[in-house]
């Protein structure tokens, strides 16, 4: 392998020329493994992710909800070994995009590493938008606003417009502020769980709570681990800040592995205490009533450590919320970037700042995108938002499935060198591949039921509709790139190939 070279230039892009894969202007070696590791978990909210989803997982899986956590962990441990091993091998910024492209061809890459990608990031910014936004409001003591829609979509598009002015000043300050947000994220968090543990008449805990076969039926497996494929998801966002990344072959991978298991010992410990202190009923405080599903943090936090501190853990899922949309910007905009040097999107989508080194019209683009989303979701139903936020799900399923199958193809000659080469480049991401691809496959055969989420649509649930339908429009738009971007689709796969950037050190 050379370093530091680039043997072929890609096709340009139809409407002008673009820059070269090797050198997209972004700002090289800006980023450490500790700032890495900080984007990946702030990309994952962990405080709003668990306050809005240990309590939907409770009620499927009950006490085994900590088992459910852990099985959940175990496709994206073993995708992250996935994401390391390609990262290593093709350091993009495009990452699924390109891994896919160079694995299956430009049709997989651009619809399953591209568009899926996006879609799931779109929507789930929505999401943290409006929860960010209606935790703020409450915070500075406009609470009675919080359950108006008008006034919660305009702070979220004043809140996605901030983030979005920080993610285009550069990824350096953006580190800065992860670091500061993450950090109270995780003092809310260990500090509740201590709390709930010390309080009187908390339950000791149980290893039996992490037992695999506590599940009522495959059905209920397959739900409580794709809620939990949701909890986990975004820490390969700090993949595609690798060409900003010292070592960018080695450092990515090494946050990616760090990350995921940083997120399972603290959604561990959170849901231990949580069931701990308020048990599984259905009445009360108790993890089984849907009245504390929506937010468990909410409903616990005054009973379990006073009211003052219950502030802190609300902020703490306020800023979660805010700093997960910061990543988001920044990863889409860099996916995005690379997508358009290679010759698959808009040329506009490779420009970058010439001072902050950023990438200028995607961070814009996906903000925007997100804030006209958003406004389009609210103002049509709030049930029909929900059920966008419910087939995300769906969405990483399928895309981590692809790219598990993506680094067992690319790697398949690799794989008789060494037990090493055939463990993490082959047997673990394939695991890993076929456990998302039938999570995917069972989940999708669920939401099918009209029953299943809040809105229908001819005898078919709108969250299979929302989640297939996106990957079935990503196809229709595919047609039409391809239109536009003949060259990329005949010789993509080849283009992707030729292009290998190692740090020169190396």
């Amino acid at each position: 392998m050379t370093t530091g070279s680039v043997r072929t230039d890609p096709p340009p892009s139809p409407d002008g020329p673009a820059a070269t894969p090797s050198d997209k202007g972004l700002r090289g070696g800006s980023v450490g493994l500790a700032a890495s590791v900080a984007l990946g978990l702030s990309s994952v909210a962990p405080a709003y992710s668990i306050a809005v989803t240990l309590g939907f997982v409770t009620l499927v899986a009950g006490h085994f909800a900590p088992a459910a956590l852990l099985l959940g962990f175990v496709p994206i441990l073993l995708t992250a070994f996935a994401f390391r091993e390609l990262n290593r091998d093709m350091p993009d910024c495009g990452t699924t995009f390109v891994w896919n492209t160079r694995a299956f061809g430009p049709f997989t890459g651009w619809l399953s590493g591209g568009w899926v990608v996006q879609c799931a990031t779109v929507i789930a910014m929505t999401a943290l938008a409006q929860v960010g936004s209606a935790y703020l409001l409450d915070l500075v003591g406009l609470g009675g606003l919080a359950d108006d829609r008008v006034a919660v979509t305009v702070t979220a598009v004043l809140v996605l417009a901030a983030v979005t002015a920080v993610a285009y000043r550069g990824v350096q300050l953006a580190a800065v502020v992860q670091y500061v947000l993450l950090g109270l994220q995780l003092v809310a968090l260990v500090g509740f769980g201590v709390a709930a543990f010390a309080k009187d008449g908390a339950a000791s805990p149980s290893l039996s709570w992490l037992n695999p076969f506590g599940f009522d039926g495959l059905g209920g497996f397959a739900e409580a681990v794709l809620l939990c494929l949701y909890i986990y998801w975004g820490w390969d966002a700090l993949i595609t800040v690798n060409e900003e990344t010292t070592d960018r072959s080695r450092i990515p991978g090494q946050a990616a592995v760090i990350s995921t298991l940083v997120l399972l010992a603290t959604y561990l410990f959170t849901a231990f205490a949580a069931i701990s202190f308020a048990g599984t009923g259905t009445d009360g405080l108790g993890l089984g009533s849907e009245d504390n599903a929506a937010d468990v943090l909410a409903a616990l936090g005054p009973p379990v450590a006073g009211d003052a501190f219950a502030k802190l853990v609300q902020l703490a899922v306020c800023v979660s919320a805010v700093s997960a949309l910061l990543t988001c910007v920044v990863g889409s905009s860099r996916a995005t970037l690379s997508m358009s040097v290679h010759g698959a999107l808009p040329r506009r989508f490779s420009r970058v700042h010439p001072r902050f080194r950023t990438p200028t019209f995607g961070t814009v683009f996906f903000g925007a995108a997100a804030a006209v989303t958003l406004a389009a979701l609210t103002f049509l139903s709030a049930d029909f938002l929900g059920d966008a936020i419910l087939s995300i799900g769906l969405l990483i399923a399928f895309y981590y499935g692809v790219t598990g199958l993506a680094c067992v193809w690319h790697f398949r000659h690799d794989l008789r060198r060494s037990a090493r080469d055939l463990l993490l480049k082959g047997v673990l991401p394939l695991l890993g591949a076929l456990m998302m691809l039938g999570a995917f496959a069972r989940s999708a055969y669920d939401m099918l039921d009209p029953a299943y989420g809040q809105t229908s649509v001819g005898g078919v649930g709108g969250v299979f509709l929302l989640g297939v339908g996106s990957i079935l429009a990503g196809a229709v738009a595919m047609a039409a790139a391809r239109a536009r971007f003949p060259r990329f689709f005949r010789d993509g796969r080849a283009s992707v190939a030729a292009v290998i950037v190692t740090d020169p050190e190396n």
